[in-house]
């Protein structure tokens, strides 16, 4: 089980590098769940699939999608650590502070 990191921007967007984009969601939708203390993304099979749209945010394809709904406003800010759980087929997110 690999660490991943991911960050929450103040305006409620979560990025995610695009090496983590392109391997766990490549084709650019995902479904995001609040479970508990973590966020779950799980990839969906393109946009017709429905879910939530991956953007590119910069030249080095970074991405980004919003989560502020889904977390009800209540958004963590800056650097999380997130793993991809195989037997749910998630990259589960920490909501909240790892030393908290």
């Amino acid at each position: 089980m690999q660490r991943r990191d991911v960050e929450f921007t103040d305006h409620g967007y979560l990025v995610l590098r695009a090496e983590v984009a392109q391997e766990f969601f490549p084709f650019n939708v995902l479904v995001a769940l609040r479970r508990g203390p973590e966020l779950w993304l799980l990839p969906t099979r393109g946009a017709a699939a429905g879910g939530l749209i991956l953007k590119q945010r910069n030249l080095r394809g970074d991405r980004s999608v919003l989560v502020r709904e889904t977390l009800d406003d209540v958004i963590p800010h800056g650097t999380r650590p997130a793993f991809w759980d195989d037997a749910n087929g998630a990259l589960r997110v920490a909501l909240v502070e790892p030393d908290a």
